[in-house]
């Protein structure tokens, strides 16, 4: 059953990913995108890599492809400008692909070759997430509290870059607003029957 899963989740990621290429529509192309990513899910989640499977729907589909998705459809780009010097570089392309699958092949046979190497995504725990976790949280716990300091003080570097007072733009002031008083933003008007403003 997990071999006959694999072949068809390969299949949906080998096709998608060809399909995000080839896709006329750059809408397209990032639907096909999602697609690839979710199968490369399944594929992790037959490992038992649950950990990196969620990972990648989180972060990749969740973040990056409904970015892409914004983004291509917010902007008016011309595709068929962009696409039209592409022809002269299929020979290159077509190279570089062949030389690609052949990497692929010779991986899997070199692979195939070694007998009774079998990664344990559970290294001594219940699940992919709680090895992680393990190890995470205790053997690199002070990395992983230096990168979140520093991760940090880059979002709070870029928030005071773009934050800069600028003549001519309104911006909320908290301050002057707690400070004024009743009578400096009330103004009682009589206005006479019929009158209007």
């Amino acid at each position: 059953m997990d071999v006959m899963a694999f072949w068809v989740l390969a299949t949906v990621v080998a096709v998608a990913a060809l399909l995000v290429i080839v896709a006329r529509n750059p809408v397209h192309s990032v639907l096909w995108l999602v697609t690839t990513f979710f199968s490369s899910a399944g594929l992790f989640v037959l490992i038992g890599a649950e950990f990196l499977a969620m990972l990648l729907v989180v972060v990749y589909v969740g973040a990056v492809a409904v970015l892409f998705l914004f983004v291509v459809m917010m902007l008016d780009v011309d595709f068929a400008e962009l696409k039209k010097g592409t022809l002269r570089y299929w020979p290159l392309a077509l190279l570089l692909g062949i030389l690609f699958c052949a990497e692929i092949v010779f991986a899997s046979f070199a692979s195939g070759q070694r007998v009774g190497t079998v990664i344990d995504p559970m290294p001594g725990a219940e699940s992919n997430t709680d090895a992680i976790g393990q190890v995470l949280y205790t053997d690199y716990a002070l990395l992983f509290q230096l990168s979140g300091i520093a991760l940090l003080v880059a979002m709070i570097g870029a928030i005071v870059l773009t934050l800069q007072e600028r003549p001519g733009i309104k911006r909320q002031s908290v301050a002057a607003q707690t400070a004024k008083m009743r009578d400096e933003t009330v103004e009682a008007v009589d206005i006479e029957p019929g009158a209007g403003l």
